[in-house]
């Protein structure tokens, strides 16, 4: 998450985006902030990459024995915000200066921000006390399809090949949520759990939980296709921008087409660093 090499906008329409997708997020996991037992009883949280703050924020308000820090590239946060509860400037991918170990250190949507995931998660552990966990919530590519309804030939589908080849090329793959279980294994966490859920592409569904997690993941997708197609596309694989906006339009119509019943795959990781010690160093390649 080095500076510079973010590639999404900090401006007031992204954190409003960052805050639906929040919302999103805890609708997808029955309203907790997250699945590990630090949902509870937490009393040193790290927030990596915390964004507008919000997951932050309502954790600290939760728990109010717990002190929360979020750390980001951008200041974007607010000012006014619990007492236990406090914002840092900085780039994870650089040292991390925390002296105090944690007990609890979260990370969510931060696929594409990190040049190495098995270092980002070497650094989570060595800064964990023994005991504490680190958990991450991300989603997957490729796009997941049960039926066959959505095919290689849709725009969709080749927008997202282009999106995963330029990221590759700039040094930010976007194919890492299916790495943090194998990098938390590396690194020595134990009892490692992953969990997949699924953000319908629109309200294609019957299932009325799932028509409202699609009415929010298109909402969502909506609001960030452009910024994150713009950069892939124009830095790394030499498209105009008239080329980007075109596909943007089309891979618009094929989100809101509820005969295609795409999904995103949404994936939540989380592992405890052992009591005793030991530890091996996480070195887990992209693929």
């Amino acid at each position: 998450m080095s500076a510079g090499k973010y590639f999404l906008p900090n401006d007031d329409p992204e954190v409003e985006r960052l805050d639906l997708q929040h919302h999103l997020l805890r609708l997808t996991i029955d309203g907790r902030l997250c699945l590990c037992p630090k949902n509870e009883n937490a009393t040193r949280v790290l927030d990596l990459g915390t964004g507008s703050g919000i997951w932050a924020i309502e954790y600290a308000d939760a728990h109010p024995d717990a002190m929360v820090i979020g750390v980001d590239l951008s200041p974007v946060q607010p000012e006014f915000v619990p007492v236990n509860c406090q914002f840092e400037i900085d780039d994870l991918e650089k040292d991390w200066m925390w002296s105090k170990p944690f007990d609890f250190i979260f990370s969510r949507m931060m696929d594409g921000s990190f040049v190495d995931h098995g270092a980002i998660v070497q650094k989570a552990y060595d800064h964990l006390e023994p005991g504490g966990y680190f958990e991450a919530q991300d989603m997957g590519l490729p796009l997941g399809c049960d039926d066959g309804s959505l095919t290689e030939d849709s725009d969709i589908w080749k927008w997202m090949l282009l999106v995963m080849e330029g990221m590759d090329k700039l040094g930010r793959p976007v194919r890492g949520a299916h790495l943090w279980k194998r990098c938390m294994e590396a690194a020595g966490f134990e009892d490692v759990v992953e969990t997949v859920y699924k953000w319908p592409t629109n309200r294609w569904p019957r299932s009325p939980k799932f028509k409202e997690l699609g009415m929010w993941s298109l909402a969502n997708m909506d609001a960030a296709l452009e910024a994150a197609t713009l950069a892939p596309l124009t830095r790394a694989l030499d498209f105009s921008m008239e080329e980007v906006l075109v596909m943007v339009g089309n891979v618009r119509k094929v989100l809101r087409d509820p005969s295609v019943h795409a999904y995103w795959p949404i994936h939540v990781i989380y592992g405890r660093k052992p009591l005793a010690p030991g530890k091996t160093t996480a070195n887990v390649e992209v693929s």
